[in-house]
């Protein structure tokens, strides 16, 4: 009874869709420490939780998005994030007193572009993907206007908050397990998580049954743009200073580690525990091709064909079901 009971238990663990990202971080990062003849295995890790918290915190933006349902989509992440880095280092002006006030006003910025979005996507009826492609190329160009020449640095004090580490674990990795955490909670018991399902399996069924459709995905694609503001406050700090092309790659990373965590593309299904294994499982990816020599061009089409092969496989299991 004992051993069925437990059979039973690693299969469900199999079973469960953000397994598989895990999985796929570790097969690269043993792959990666072979290549690299059995060196900087906790390097690599320190390395891929301090870099992976930013993947994650935009993915979790994009993850909400992507699970209202087919067609949703912020494709305006990557200005949204160099422009809020740019408003974040201007508020903060290397002061220790407005850290507080800088991190504010990028949230705030994040909030009034997802505003922006939703807003072009509900008034003039635009396909999301088009709506959040446009706004990026506005929010590039007010970028150059407000950022150019600009190089501030961060306050000291908020600089080695993004580098600082407890017991070889980065801060900030600590912080967004707790966040993601939270956002579990808020995505399987709280109303607006449960609408934000909700209107992913099924919009119609979901407005019969009384969910605020508008107002959650306005709160939706705000929320995804203020993490995207949030994301781009903490790389100025962590690199720096703040840069236009700060967020350049997290367009796609922020699309990949949602479908590689067992997200589901079709909406209605969320991960968030997925979104840690996809993010280390990605940085495992890139680790693995620059140690055998390959740039990041080759690191882009193979990230692709990883998302391709992900959706058809996870069709094909709807399908079969």
């Amino acid at each position: 009874m004992t051993n069925a009971t437990g059979a039973a238990s690693l299969r469900r663990v199999f079973e469960a869709p953000w397994i598989w990202s895990f999985l796929g971080a570790a097969a690269v990062w043993a792959a990666a420490i072979a290549v690299a003849s059995g060196q900087g295995a906790q390097g690599m890790l320190t390395a891929a939780l301090a870099f992976g918290v930013f993947t994650v915190i935009v993915g979790i933006g994009q993850m909400f998005v992507i699970t209202l349902g087919p067609g949703n989509i912020d494709l305006s992440l990557p200005s949204t994030i160099g422009l809020a880095s740019a408003i974040a280092m201007k508020v903060m002006d290397g002061s220790d007193t407005r850290i507080a006030l800088g991190l504010a006003a990028a949230i705030g910025a994040g909030l009034v572009i997802g505003v922006a979005n939703y807003l072009l996507i509900r008034l003039l009826r635009i396909p999301p993907i088009i709506a959040t492609l446009s706004m990026s190329f506005i929010l590039r160009s007010v970028g150059i206007s407000y950022g150019r020449g600009l190089q501030i640095k961060p306050p000291p004090a908020f600089a080695d908050f993004t580098l600082a580490r407890i017991g070889g674990i980065p801060v900030l990795a600590i912080a967004a397990i707790v966040f993601s955490i939270l956002v579990g909670v808020i995505l399987h018991r709280t109303v607006y998580g449960r609408s934000v399902l909700a209107i992913g399996q099924n919009i119609r069924a979901a407005k019969l049954a009384g969910v605020a459709v508008e107002w959650t995905s306005l709160a939706t694609y705000a929320l995804c743009a203020a993490l995207a503001g949030l994301c781009g406050a903490l790389l100025a700090g962590f690199t720096g200073g703040s840069s236009l092309d700060v967020g350049a790659e997290y367009l796609l990373s922020s699309i990949a580690i949602v479908v590689i965590g067992g997200t589901s593309v079709a909406g209605g299904m969320a991960n968030v525990p997925g979104l840690w294994g996809a993010a280390l499982f990605l940085f495992m990816v890139a680790t693995l091709l620059n140690t055998s020599g390959f740039g990041v061009g080759v690191r882009n089409i193979l990230t692709g064909v990883i998302i391709i092969a992900v959706i058809a496989i996870a069709g094909g299991r709807r399908q079969s079901r």
